[in-house]
């Protein structure tokens, strides 16, 4: 079982009662944005063990009557084929799959936004896709002296050249597949537009990290800049908040940067500006909610680790600069940690070198022991480790066959003779659906299959990087992987 930091329960209550009161506190329309995932968040659900997944959505069900989704999505991520690490999909392909989420909910979605939209093949194609799925698309565009010129940004060359976003309900929901989409721009071009139709729209922000009131060097805050050192976000404390207020309170680069366009905006729709700080603009009770720091602490700290090897990896891939791995390394040592902390790096290559320095697997199970797995004739290494992973669990002799050769033999010739596979091996989720079929017949294959729910959010590292179908399935798994940034020298695919 996984030790609980955070009380989810209490969480949605808190946030939910400041929602509330922020649309409350304004007249005609709230757009809310929504920082992180708004589905999905299983950043959050990591640093903050306790955390659902899928709370946010939990919230929205509540005031669904209301609510109106906006979903943004930079051009500049479509062009530059941006993905979403957690689920192994692009940030487009990730805007409909969203879409389809929310509506399956009940949640009604208005329209997609593409922010700094320039012609290009990729995002008119992109534009096109949502226009024959009958999704309402409208365009907003890069503004020179983006935020400094605050003259030309509130004006007709400004926000003015932007699209409008016809909503029709009091609540709108600004959320994207990932950060930088720009819904802050979004929400302050929707606040000029509507400034000009007579309409008095409000803005706050649903933001669940930094948290504001935990300090600046806490291990959450420090996994949420390794989370976004791509995009260079700097946490830091927010300086109109201890103007004010004479208190110490966590916010971030972007978000201090911007406050003078919002506070500025937000004057010319009411005359005047209700909020003092970046801080003050957010609703964020999610520090109130923990119950262990240093459970949170700990899982902070093992996330951060988990981003340096997944920068590693995506450097390694040619789709991160080596700069974001120099960031993370800093963090590492602000964090006081090093890969060291994580036990089944040295148990993974351990076992590698012990087999010629083939590839090789570990897994971290709940109870600490460490299971390893290696590349052989049949199976690939995470699918040998995964294999004995439920052995252990299952109290099943690590000498027995869960799946005999007779069985595995035919799936490999299938897949080499008639699917075109170069590798015979069997894959993670190859062998689990083998395992199944015998846990028909056989009962200690299906004590096996019994223990699957187990392996959720335990620990694997490989000294390789997987074929995607291996991440995918750890994933599925709810299990945290981490790779070596080297290529697998054998055929993997």
């Amino acid at each position: 079982m996984q030790k609980i930091g955070f009380d989810n329960k209490k969480y949605l209550s808190l946030q939910s009662e400041k929602i509330q009161e922020r649309i409350d506190s304004f007249g005609d329309k709230l757009y809310l944005e929504f920082g992180g995932k708004l589905f999905d968040d299983y950043h959050a659900s990591r640093v903050l063990p306790g955390f659902e997944p899928d709370s946010k959505i939990k919230m929205l069900l509540k005031m669904k009557a209301i609510a109106e989704i906006l979903v943004v999505i930079s051009a500049n991520d479509i062009i530059k084929n941006k993905y979403r690490s957690d689920l192994g999909i692009t940030y487009d392909a990730d805007v409909i799959r969203l879409i389809d989420i929310f509506k399956s909910k009940g949640l009604y979605v208005g329209s997609v936004v593409i922010n700094m939209y320039q012609p290009q093949p990729a995002v008119d194609g992109f534009i096109k896709r949502l226009e024959n799925l009958d999704i309402p698309v409208y365009k907003h565009y890069p503004i020179e002296g983006y935020p400094s010129d605050m003259p030309k940004i509130v004006s007709e060359e400004g926000y003015g050249k932007n699209e409008y976003i016809p909503t029709s309900r009091k609540l709108i929901i600004v959320t994207a597949p990932g950060p930088g989409s720009g819904k802050m721009a979004t929400c302050l071009s929707q606040l000029y537009h509507e400034n000009l139709r007579g309409v008095k729209a409000g803005y706050a922000k649903f933001e669940t990290f930094p948290i504001w009131n935990l300090p600046l060097s806490h291990p959450v805050n420090l996994a949420y800049e390794a989370a976004t050192a791509d995009l260079n976000d700097v946490n830091m404390i927010d300086p109109y908040h201890l103007e004010k207020y004479g208190t110490l309170a966590v916010n971030y680069n972007r978000d201090v940067a911007i406050f003078p366009v919002v506070s500025a905006m937000l004057e010319k729709i009411l005359g005047y500006s209700p909020y003092h700080s970046p801080t003050d603009m957010g609703v964020n009770m999610a520090g109130n909610c923990i119950i262990d720091d240093e459970i949170c602490s700990n899982a902070s700290k093992n996330e951060i680790i988990r981003r340096y090897y997944g920068a590693l990896c995506d450097a390694k891939k040619g789709r991160l600069s080596k700069d974001v791995v120099g960031k993370l390394e800093l963090l590492m040592r602000k964090s006081e940690i090093s890969v060291d902390d994580r036990k089944t790096v040295a148990a993974a290559l351990e076992r590698s070198q012990s087999v010629n320095g083939d590839p090789a697997v570990a897994i971290e199970l709940e109870n600490g022991k460490i299971v390893t797995g290696k590349t052989g004739d049949l199976l690939g290494a995470s699918a040998a480790c995964l294999l004995n992973a439920l052995k252990m669990l299952g109290g099943i002799d690590e000498d027995i066959d869960l799946i005999s050769p007779t069985i595995i033999e035919p799936i490999q010739k299938l897949k080499v003779k008639h699917m075109g596979a170069i590798n015979p091996r069997l894959h993670t989720d190859e062998v689990l659906m083998a395992l199944s079929i015998c846990a028909v017949s056989d009962p200690k294959a299906k004590k096996a299959v019994a223990q699957l729910d187990k392996l959720k959010n335990c620990e694997v590292h490989s000294t390789v990087m997987l074929a995607h179908i291996d991440e995918r399935t750890f994933k599925s798994l709810g299990m945290h992987l981490t790779c070596e940034p080297e290529r697998q020298v054998a055929l993997t695919e």
